[in-house]
């Protein structure tokens, strides 16, 4: 049988990737975004344009499209300047609550894959695996874990219920959106915008970094798997200083800048165990962020020359 697949923020940088991958198998792909920049014209492929906030307008669509998993993508998401959140909490919570009342409320059986964040963990400092404890340091982490709480509230109420949550920790690709940290820092390398990369080198940021291609790899498997997970890691199982990330393009691409680094300053972070993923899903990393930083530069020189 032909399963429908729903994936919401489908215009985003992991909805993209996983357009690509998908649409020449053989499943029903249903996509929901705010908006859409470019269509991929398939038969198998279906677009609507809509907010979750839309009520009636999402509970005519599981009226009318029987779904069988959905792929939760869409949130507003923080960018690494924003900390006070507050303001799109609200929407997150409500658009999230929207989906899984309508999606269970029109098949009991559907399987629900929410993409939740690292910013959950209380820890700051070392490894975090599926069962550390989490807490709400924002309003985005808040939305998270609240949402997971509801996610196994519906699954009490709803035995037939099935979700995953599944824990990203950063990963980037040249789809990411340019308000985010890497692109903006590449963009900066680019132009040689000297006092922007000066602050980026003095906040000295490190975090755990991955390729948004092996991540998405990630993702489809958990798509198409039978087995049972409650929570999964995402992540690159290693900590990337941004400023080792500097240095590495400055040299590949001959930037001449004159920076200064502190050769003994390192950052403290979390770094996501990916243990379980690697052997639940038989996930294999084979890029890294290294990788999708230079693609990202390639890139963007194209469009600034």
């Amino acid at each position: 049988m032909i399963k429908n697949i729903l994936i919401t923020g489908a215009d985003g940088q992991d909805g993209k990737i996983i357009l690509n991958k998908l649409h020449n198998q053989k499943i029903n792909l249903f996509l929901i975004a705010k908006n859409f920049e470019n269509k991929v014209i398939k038969k198998n492929v279906r677009y609507f344009k809509f907010n979750l906030n839309k009520k009636k307008t999402l509970e005519n669509f599981f009226k009318k499209n029987r779904i069988d998993i959905i792929l939760h993508l869409a949130s507003n998401n923080p960018n690494f300047s924003q900390n006070n959140y507050k303001k799109h909490y609200l929407e997150n919570i409500n658009n999230s609550k929207n989906l899984i009342n309508f999606s269970t409320k029109y098949n009991k059986k559907i399987k629900f894959i929410s993409c939740s964040s690292s910013k959950i963990f209380k820890k700051k400092n070392g490894y975090v695996t599926e069962k550390s404890k989490v807490f709400a340091n924002d309003f985005y982490s808040k939305f998270r874990i609240e949402i997971n709480d509801y996610l196994i509230k519906t699954k009490k109420e709803k035995k037939n219920f099935d979700f995953i949550n599944v824990i990203l920790f950063n990963h980037d690709s040249f789809l990411r959106n340019k308000k985010f940290l890497l692109p903006r820092l590449i963009n900066a390398l680019i132009t040689k915008n000297k006092n922007f990369i000066d602050n980026i080198i003095k906040e000295n940021i490190a975090a755990d970094f991955s390729h948004a291609d092996d991540i998405c790899n990630a993702l489809v498997k958990i798509i198409f798997t039978n087995k049972e997970i409650k929570n999964i890691i995402l992540s690159s199982g290693k900590k990337t200083n941004i400023n080792d990330l500097i240095k590495y393009l400055i040299k590949k691409n001959k930037i001449y800048l004159k920076l200064k680094f502190d050769k003994d300053k390192r950052n403290n972070c979390i770094i996501g165990n990916n243990h379980y993923a690697k052997k639940t899903i038989n996930w294999k990393i084979r890029k890294n962020i290294f990788i999708a930083a230079q693609q990202i530069f390639d890139r963007y020189k194209r469009a600034n020359f």
